[in-house]
C-alpha cells in the first residue's frame, strides 16, 4: 500500500493529477494520507498535527466533507452544572464549549454557577419549523393572485408529494411573499432531531415539480430564495423564526448578584438597556440586541457538529433585564436557532461524544425531542453568558479577565 501512496503522491505532485482525484486510486483513508503528503511537497510545509486525527475519511467522504487531508483540533471545555427547568431538559447539565478565545469559558461558568443557585433556568420552545422558499416567476400581478390561492386550496395535495422524500419531515406550512410579479413560498417543515435543512431542500425541490407541472404558470427560479432565510441575518427569521425560537429565563437574587457575580442588579440593568439597547440601536444592530449571543452559540456548535455558518442566524436575539425589587429579572429570547442532534458533522466521532455529555447524541423518543432538550440547554448557557458578561461590564473587569486569562498575564 506505502508503494501504492507514493506513486500517487509523485502523480500529484507532478500535477498528473489533481489532488481531489487521489480518491479515484486510493480508498478513502490512504487517499487522506496521499493528498496531505502531496501537499506538503507541493507547499514545503509539515502538516504532522493535521495529520494526527482520529476522523475515519471512509465514513465522512461523500457526507460531511471533501478534499481531506486530516483534521483541526480546538480546545473543548465544559461549563457546569447548570440546572435547566425545561420541557424537555430537566436537572443539571454539563455543557461542552469549543473555541481558542480565553476567557470564554469561564466567564460562562460563572454566570452558571449564578444561574444554578437562583433555581435555573426556565426554557421555553415557542417556535419550531426549518424553512426553505423557492422563488417562482409569474407573468402578471393576476396570475400572482391565482398562484397564492392555487397554493392555498392545493397545500393538502403539496404536502403529500413533499413528504413523501423523507419519513421524519412534515409540511405545516406554506407562507406566501409577493413582490410584483415573483412570488416566494416559505415552506416550514418539522424535522425531528435533525436540524433539517437538506431535508427541507430535497422536499421542497419535489414540492416545487409538482407545482410548475400543475400550475403552468408558475416557473420555479431558485429552490432558495433568500426569504428562508438561510445564514443570514433576515427580518423574517426574527419575526417569523426559522428552526426553533427558544426563550430562557431566570431570577438572580440579590445576594447572588453580589456572592457570585461581584456586582450589583442595578448597574447589570443599566449597562444591558445602554449596551444592548441603545447602543445597539445606535450602532444599528438590527436583530442583535444582546452582548454576546454569538459567543456562546458558536462554541457550542463548533464542539456538538452543528452548521457553524449557521451561527450568523442562530445568535440573532435579545436580551431583557428588569430589576423586581432587590431581584434581577433577565431573559434571552434566541428567533432562530438552528440545531439537530442526528445528521451532519453530529455524526462526527468527538461531536457526538460532546453531544453525549448533556444526553442529547442520537434520535430521541419521541422522534424531535433531543433536538428540543439540546435547544433549550443552549438558551439556557446564552442566558448565563449574557448575565456574566453584563456583570463583568458593571464590574469594569472585562478587561483584566481577558488579560488573566487570554493572555496569561497578572493583573
Amino acid at each position: 500500500m506505502q508503494n501504492k501512496i507514493d506513486e500517487i503522491v509523485e502523480k500529484a505532485v507532478k500535477g498528473e493529477i489533481e489532488l481531489h482525484e487521489i480518491d479515484n486510486f486510493l480508498e478513502g483513508n490512504a487517499a487522506m494520507v496521499a493528498r496531505r503528503l502531496a501537499l506538503e511537497r507541493i507547499t514545503n510545509s509539515k502538516l504532522p498535527s493535521i495529520g494526527s486525527t482520529i476522523i475515519d475519511y471512509e465514513e465522512i467522504k461523500n457526507r460531511n466533507a471533501e478534499n481531506v487531508i486530516g483534521g483541526v483540533q480546538i480546545p473543548l471545555g465544559v461549563v457546569g452544572p447548570l440546572k435547566v427547568n425545561g420541557d424537555y431538559a430537566k436537572g443539571d447539565f454539563y455543557v461542552p464549549l469549543a473555541t481558542t478565545e480565553g476567557a470564554l469559558i469561564a466567564s460562562v461558568n460563572r454566570g452558571v454557577k449564578a444561574v444554578t443557585l437562583s433555581g435555573g433556568a426556565k426554557v421555553k420552545i415557542i417556535f419550531d419549523g426549518m424553512t426553505r422558499a423557492p422563488v417562482f416567476r409569474l407573468n402578471s400581478i393576476e396570475d400572482v393572485a391565482d398562484f397564492i390561492q392555487w397554493v392555498k386550496d392545493n397545500f393538502q395535495r403539496i404536502k403529500e408529494v413533499a413528504e413523501s422524500t423523507t419519513s421524519h419531515g412534515k409540511l405545516i406550512n406554506i407562507e406566501p411573499f409577493v413582490l410584483g410579479n415573483n412570488v416566494w413560498l416559505r415552506f416550514v417543515y418539522e424535522t425531528g432531531d435533525a436540524m433539517g435543512m437538506n431535508m427541507a431542500t430535497i422536499a421542497t425541490e419535489k414540492a416545487c415539480e409538482f407545482i410548475e407541472r400543475e400550475f403552468g404558470k408558475a416557473e420555479c427560479v431558485a429552490v432558495s430564495g433568500n426569504m428562508c432565510s438561510d445564514k443570514k441575518q433576515s427580518q423574517v427569521n426574527s419575526l417569523h423564526g426559522r428552526g426553533k425560537t427558544v426563550v430562557a429565563e431566570a431570577i438572580i437574587p440579590e445576594n447572588v448578584a453580589k456572592m457570585v457575580l461581584k456586582s450589583d442588579v442595578n448597574l447589570i440593568h443599566e449597562v444591558n438597556l445602554r449596551k444592548n439597547w441603545l447602543g445597539g440601536a445606535r450602532a444599528g444592530t438590527i436583530f442583535q440586541f444582546n452582548a454576546h449571543f454569538a459567543n456562546i452559540i458558536a462554541a457550542i456548535f463548533i464542539a456538538t457538529g452543528q452548521d457553524v455558518a449557521q451561527v450568523v442566524e442562530s445568535s440573532s436575539g435579545y436580551t431583557w433585564t428588569e430589576v423586581r425589587g432587590n431581584n434581577l429579572y433577565i431573559s434571552v429570547t434566541l428567533t432562530s436557532l438552528e440545531v439537530g442532534t442526528v445528521g451532519g458533522g453530529t455524526r462526527l466521532p468527538t461531536q457526538r461524544e460532546a453531544l453525549s455529555i448533556m444526553g442529547v447524541a442520537g434520535s430521541g423518543n419521541p422522534p424531535g425531542s433531543n433536538a428540543k432538550k439540546f435547544a433549550e440547554i443552549i438558551a439556557a448557557t446564552v442566558l448565563a453568558g449574557e448575565l456574566n458578561l453584563l456583570a463583568a461590564l458593571a464590574n469594569k473587569e472585562l478587561g483584566k479577565a481577558h488579560m488573566r486569562l487570554g493572555r496569561g498575564l497578572k493583573v
